[in-house]
Protein backbone atom coordinates (compact mmCIF):
# COMPACT_ATOMS: atom_id res chain seq x y z
CA UNK A 1 0.00 0.00 0.00
CA UNK A 2 0.91 3.70 -0.68
CA UNK A 3 2.23 5.46 2.74
CA UNK A 4 -0.22 8.42 3.22
CA UNK A 5 -0.28 10.66 6.34
CA UNK A 6 -4.27 10.43 8.47
CA UNK A 7 -6.08 13.55 7.70
CA UNK A 8 -9.71 12.09 9.12
CA UNK A 9 -12.57 14.02 7.62
CA UNK A 10 -16.08 13.91 8.75
CA UNK A 11 -17.54 14.65 5.84
CA UNK A 12 -18.74 11.38 4.66
CA UNK A 13 -21.61 8.77 4.71
CA UNK A 14 -22.22 4.79 3.86
CA UNK A 15 -21.53 3.88 0.26
CA UNK A 16 -24.57 2.06 -1.44
CA UNK A 17 -22.22 -0.14 -3.66
CA UNK A 18 -18.43 -1.08 -4.23
CA UNK A 19 -16.21 1.64 -5.89
CA UNK A 20 -15.88 1.13 -9.34
CA UNK A 21 -14.50 4.76 -10.72
CA UNK A 22 -12.13 7.26 -9.70
CA UNK A 23 -12.77 11.18 -10.45
CA UNK A 24 -9.83 13.61 -10.48
CA UNK A 25 -9.91 17.06 -9.00
CA UNK A 26 -7.77 20.01 -8.26
CA UNK A 27 -8.06 21.89 -5.42
CA UNK A 28 -8.69 25.42 -6.76
CA UNK A 29 -7.58 27.58 -3.94
CA UNK A 30 -4.65 29.40 -2.87
CA UNK A 31 -2.85 26.51 -0.73
CA UNK A 32 -2.59 23.01 -0.25
CA UNK A 33 -3.19 23.64 3.55
CA UNK A 34 -5.81 25.52 3.34
CA UNK A 35 -7.49 23.06 1.18
CA UNK A 36 -7.17 20.71 3.08
CA UNK A 37 -8.53 22.56 5.80
CA UNK A 38 -11.48 23.12 4.01
CA UNK A 39 -12.00 18.92 3.17
CA UNK A 40 -12.30 18.18 6.61
CA UNK A 41 -14.48 21.51 7.53
CA UNK A 42 -18.07 19.80 8.40
CA UNK A 43 -19.38 23.27 7.80
CA UNK A 44 -18.04 23.02 4.58
CA UNK A 45 -19.92 19.53 3.58
CA UNK A 46 -17.16 18.36 1.21
CA UNK A 47 -14.63 15.93 1.36
CA UNK A 48 -12.10 13.43 -0.87
CA UNK A 49 -11.16 10.57 -0.22
CA UNK A 50 -7.29 11.69 -1.07
CA UNK A 51 -5.21 14.74 -0.74
CA UNK A 52 -2.07 14.73 -2.88
CA UNK A 53 0.34 18.10 -2.35
CA UNK A 54 2.44 19.63 -4.85
CA UNK A 55 5.38 17.63 -2.93
CA UNK A 56 4.32 14.38 -3.33
CA UNK A 57 2.70 14.03 0.29
CA UNK A 58 -0.39 11.91 0.13
CA UNK A 59 -3.05 12.78 2.75
CA UNK A 60 -6.18 10.27 3.23
CA UNK A 61 -9.39 11.98 4.19
CA UNK A 62 -11.98 9.46 4.01
CA UNK A 63 -11.75 5.02 3.58
CA UNK A 64 -12.47 4.12 0.72
CA UNK A 65 -15.33 1.75 1.59
CA UNK A 66 -17.09 5.25 2.85
CA UNK A 67 -19.16 7.71 0.61
CA UNK A 68 -16.98 11.07 0.16
CA UNK A 69 -18.61 14.21 -1.22
CA UNK A 70 -16.56 15.53 -3.97
CA UNK A 71 -18.60 15.31 -7.06
CA UNK A 72 -21.60 16.78 -6.45
CA UNK A 73 -23.99 17.28 -8.90
CA UNK A 74 -23.02 14.57 -12.04
CA UNK A 75 -23.31 12.03 -14.76
CA UNK A 76 -21.50 9.77 -16.38
CA UNK A 77 -22.43 7.14 -18.94
CA UNK A 78 -26.52 7.55 -17.67
CA UNK A 79 -25.36 7.31 -13.99
CA UNK A 80 -26.14 9.91 -11.77
CA UNK A 81 -24.90 10.72 -8.07
CA UNK A 82 -21.50 9.82 -8.77
CA UNK A 83 -19.69 10.02 -4.92
CA UNK A 84 -21.97 6.82 -4.42
CA UNK A 85 -19.69 4.88 -6.70
CA UNK A 86 -16.20 7.15 -7.11
CA UNK A 87 -13.04 7.29 -5.04
CA UNK A 88 -12.25 11.00 -5.63
CA UNK A 89 -9.00 12.68 -5.26
CA UNK A 90 -8.13 15.92 -5.14
CA UNK A 91 -4.89 17.49 -6.77
CA UNK A 92 -2.89 20.66 -4.49
CA UNK A 93 -3.42 23.44 -7.45
CA UNK A 94 -4.51 26.68 -7.38
CA UNK A 95 -6.61 26.17 -10.02
CA UNK A 96 -7.80 29.08 -13.16
CA UNK A 97 -9.06 31.29 -10.27
CA UNK A 98 -5.90 31.47 -8.79
CA UNK A 99 -3.05 30.87 -10.87
CA UNK A 100 -3.06 28.03 -12.76
CA UNK A 101 -0.27 26.13 -13.16
CA UNK A 102 1.72 22.89 -14.57
CA UNK A 103 1.23 20.03 -12.12
CA UNK A 104 5.22 19.03 -10.45
CA UNK A 105 6.69 15.89 -10.93
CA UNK A 106 7.00 14.86 -7.81
CA UNK A 107 2.61 15.55 -7.66
CA UNK A 108 1.96 13.42 -11.29
CA UNK A 109 4.42 10.37 -9.76
CA UNK A 110 2.48 10.40 -6.37
CA UNK A 111 -1.14 10.42 -8.57
CA UNK A 112 0.08 7.05 -10.50
CA UNK A 113 1.32 5.79 -7.58
CA UNK A 114 -1.75 6.07 -5.86
CA UNK A 115 -4.12 5.10 -8.71
CA UNK A 116 -1.84 1.95 -8.79
CA UNK A 117 -2.72 1.03 -5.46
CA UNK A 118 -6.28 2.28 -5.30
CA UNK A 119 -6.67 -0.04 -8.46
CA UNK A 120 -4.91 -3.41 -6.77
CA UNK A 121 -7.91 -3.24 -4.32
CA UNK A 122 -11.25 -2.29 -6.77
CA UNK A 123 -12.07 -3.19 -10.09
CA UNK A 124 -12.02 0.39 -11.93
CA UNK A 125 -11.69 0.04 -15.75
CA UNK A 126 -9.89 2.89 -17.67
CA UNK A 127 -12.77 4.54 -18.77
CA UNK A 128 -13.67 5.21 -15.84
CA UNK A 129 -10.76 7.18 -14.71
CA UNK A 130 -12.51 10.68 -15.58
CA UNK A 131 -12.16 14.54 -14.55
CA UNK A 132 -13.87 16.04 -12.17
CA UNK A 133 -15.02 18.15 -15.71
CA UNK A 134 -15.74 15.29 -17.36
CA UNK A 135 -18.70 14.51 -15.07
CA UNK A 136 -19.95 18.12 -14.53
CA UNK A 137 -18.77 20.54 -17.55
CA UNK A 138 -21.37 22.81 -17.14
CA UNK A 139 -19.74 23.59 -13.87
CA UNK A 140 -16.35 22.74 -13.76
CA UNK A 141 -13.08 22.84 -15.24
CA UNK A 142 -11.01 21.02 -13.19
CA UNK A 143 -8.26 18.84 -13.13
CA UNK A 144 -7.54 20.83 -16.49
CA UNK A 145 -5.70 21.04 -19.69
CA UNK A 146 -2.65 21.53 -17.91
CA UNK A 147 -3.13 17.73 -16.05
CA UNK A 148 -0.72 15.40 -18.08
CA UNK A 149 -3.63 12.90 -18.52
CA UNK A 150 -0.97 11.23 -21.05
CA UNK A 151 1.70 10.18 -18.33
CA UNK A 152 -1.32 8.50 -16.36
CA UNK A 153 -2.49 6.62 -19.48
CA UNK A 154 1.20 5.72 -19.98
CA UNK A 155 1.33 4.16 -16.76
CA UNK A 156 -1.56 2.36 -17.27
CA UNK A 157 -4.32 4.33 -16.02
CA UNK A 158 -7.09 5.26 -18.79
CA UNK A 159 -7.03 6.24 -22.06
CA UNK A 160 -4.89 9.14 -24.18
CA UNK A 161 -5.58 8.50 -28.29
CA UNK A 162 -2.60 9.83 -30.10
CA UNK A 163 -4.07 10.64 -33.76
CA UNK A 164 -1.92 12.67 -36.57
CA UNK A 165 -2.73 15.63 -38.52
CA UNK A 166 -6.58 15.22 -38.98
CA UNK A 167 -8.01 17.81 -41.67
CA UNK A 168 -11.96 18.08 -41.89
CA UNK A 169 -14.62 20.53 -41.18
CA UNK A 170 -14.82 23.01 -38.26
CA UNK A 171 -17.94 22.57 -36.31
CA UNK A 172 -18.85 25.10 -33.73
CA UNK A 173 -22.20 26.96 -32.42
CA UNK A 174 -24.44 27.64 -34.84
CA UNK A 175 -24.02 24.74 -36.90
CA UNK A 176 -26.74 22.05 -37.49
CA UNK A 177 -26.72 18.69 -39.79
CA UNK A 178 -25.72 15.03 -39.83
CA UNK A 179 -22.06 15.92 -38.38
CA UNK A 180 -23.36 17.40 -35.43
CA UNK A 181 -25.59 14.56 -34.57
CA UNK A 182 -22.99 12.03 -35.38
CA UNK A 183 -20.51 14.23 -32.99
CA UNK A 184 -23.33 14.40 -29.95
CA UNK A 185 -23.85 10.85 -30.47
CA UNK A 186 -20.17 9.81 -30.22
CA UNK A 187 -19.92 11.80 -27.02
CA UNK A 188 -22.38 10.76 -25.45
CA UNK A 189 -21.90 7.13 -26.49
CA UNK A 190 -18.09 8.03 -24.50
CA UNK A 191 -20.32 9.19 -21.17
CA UNK A 192 -21.45 12.66 -21.08
CA UNK A 193 -24.93 14.10 -20.75
CA UNK A 194 -25.81 15.10 -24.42
CA UNK A 195 -28.71 13.42 -26.40
CA UNK A 196 -28.44 13.98 -30.02
CA UNK A 197 -30.08 16.92 -31.80
CA UNK A 198 -28.13 17.98 -34.65
CA UNK A 199 -27.73 21.29 -33.27
CA UNK A 200 -24.25 22.70 -32.58
CA UNK A 201 -25.45 24.55 -29.21
CA UNK A 202 -24.16 26.34 -25.85
CA UNK A 203 -24.63 22.97 -24.17
CA UNK A 204 -22.76 20.92 -27.38
CA UNK A 205 -19.94 23.50 -26.62
CA UNK A 206 -19.67 22.77 -22.79
CA UNK A 207 -18.89 19.17 -23.16
CA UNK A 208 -16.42 19.69 -26.39
CA UNK A 209 -14.43 21.65 -24.15
CA UNK A 210 -14.62 19.23 -21.29
CA UNK A 211 -13.34 16.48 -23.57
CA UNK A 212 -10.80 18.74 -25.46
CA UNK A 213 -9.70 19.70 -21.50
CA UNK A 214 -9.44 16.04 -20.71
CA UNK A 215 -8.43 14.47 -24.42
CA UNK A 216 -7.23 17.44 -26.55
CA UNK A 217 -5.70 19.72 -24.24
CA UNK A 218 -3.72 22.20 -26.93
CA UNK A 219 -6.83 23.82 -27.86
CA UNK A 220 -9.86 24.17 -25.69
CA UNK A 221 -12.12 26.53 -27.50
CA UNK A 222 -15.55 24.28 -27.66
CA UNK A 223 -15.53 23.66 -31.49
CA UNK A 224 -14.90 20.29 -32.98
CA UNK A 225 -11.92 20.30 -35.43
CA UNK A 226 -10.88 17.54 -37.45
CA UNK A 227 -8.43 16.68 -34.64
CA UNK A 228 -10.99 16.92 -31.96
CA UNK A 229 -13.30 14.64 -33.76
CA UNK A 230 -10.92 11.81 -34.40
CA UNK A 231 -9.65 12.08 -31.20
CA UNK A 232 -12.92 11.18 -30.20
CA UNK A 233 -13.58 8.11 -32.61
CA UNK A 234 -9.87 7.27 -31.93
CA UNK A 235 -10.69 7.09 -27.87
CA UNK A 236 -14.51 5.05 -28.80
CA UNK A 237 -12.55 2.17 -30.77
CA UNK A 238 -10.33 2.03 -27.52
CA UNK A 239 -12.99 1.43 -25.17
CA UNK A 240 -14.63 -2.50 -24.75
CA UNK A 241 -18.29 -2.47 -26.09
Amino acid sequence: MIESIPAPSPNFNPRPAPPDMIVLHYTGMKTGAEALARLRDPQAQVSAHYLVEEDGRVFSLVAEERRAWHAGKSFWKGETNLNDRSIGIEIVNPGHEFGYRPFPERQIVAVIDLLTDIRSRWEIPDERILGHSDVAPARKEDPGELFPWDRLADAGHGYYPEVSAAPGARLATGDEGPGVFLLQAGLTRLGYDLPPSGQYDEDTATVVRAFQRHWRPDVVDGAADGETRARLMALLRMIPS
